[in-house]
């Protein structure tokens, strides 16, 4: 089975090269796909460096300036797609999400489910040193997304995500209408409303503790208005 780990990057010259080799790592044989989005600290250069000793498995596309996570992803989907990858995982390039927990989201993929969240909220709050202000946030926001949409996923919002080739064949890619980290939630709905199964996998989550957080204002806002939307949204399967 092919297995790609899709890593959107914007100033993360203190984290990429530690990522790339602890994936590289992994037993399975995970490839890599970074979406830089013009990083003026370098990232790319490290990324093309290491490239030179990883040309096989580390892949990566350099986008000009900040397009948005929900365009970088949609990128990397089709990309994998292209290539007849089976499982496509997202996760950040932080550390926040614990490479080794690929294995885990793996695992529940091939027992069956479609999309594996790695959860934050299915077994309680497991997050690490974020500010009380930002997990209130955060928490309300998948109670929010439950409480309109009624979708059955206690951690909405999350960014570590494996999905099957059929989930990304199924949903419509292009009809994504949300850029910012709404593009989670729309993601996981679409999978969920085209009958699809979704499964959640317990994790820790730990604040990033090298570069700084990409979350704003605007990204929220995106996403509140976003998911009153979606419960009158008609989703369709993708017409071959």
């Amino acid at each position: 089975m092919k297995k790609l780990v899709i890593i959107p990057t914007y100033n993360e010259i203190e984290n990429i090269s530690r990522m790339i080799d602890t994936v590289m790592a992994l037993e399975g044989e995970f490839d890599m796909l970074v979406i830089d989005d013009g990083s003026p600290d370098g990232t790319a250069s490290v990324v093309r460096e290491r490239q030179k000793e990883l040309s096989e498995r580390l892949h990566m596309i350099e986008r000009k300036g900040k397009l948005g996570l929900g365009t970088a992803y949609i990128t990397g989907f089709k990309w994998a797609l292209e290539r007849d990858y089976d499982y496509i995982f997202e996760m950040d390039c932080d550390f926040s999400h614990n490479p080794n927990d690929l294995l885990r989201l793996y695992a529940a993929a091939r027992e069956g489910s479609d999309v594996v969240v790695g959860s934050r909220y299915v077994q309680g709050v497991n997050v690490i040193n974020w500010p009380m202000s930002r997990l209130l946030m955060s928490y309300g926001a998948s109670r929010y997304v439950r409480m309109i949409t009624r979708m059955p996923v206690h951690d909405a919002t999350a960014g570590f995500v494996c999905y099957s080739r059929r989930a990304l064949q199924t949903i419509d890619l292009d009809a994504v209408r949300m850029k910012g980290y709404g593009f989670q939630i729309e993601m996981k709905y679409s999978a969920w409303r085209l009958g699809m199964k979704v499964s959640e996998v317990s994790i820790i989550f730990v604040d990033r503790q090298e570069g700084t957080s990409k979350m704003s204002s605007g990204i929220f806002g995106e996403a509140f208005w976003g998911v009153l939307k979606l419960p009158f949204r008609k989703i369709q399967a993708k017409k071959c």
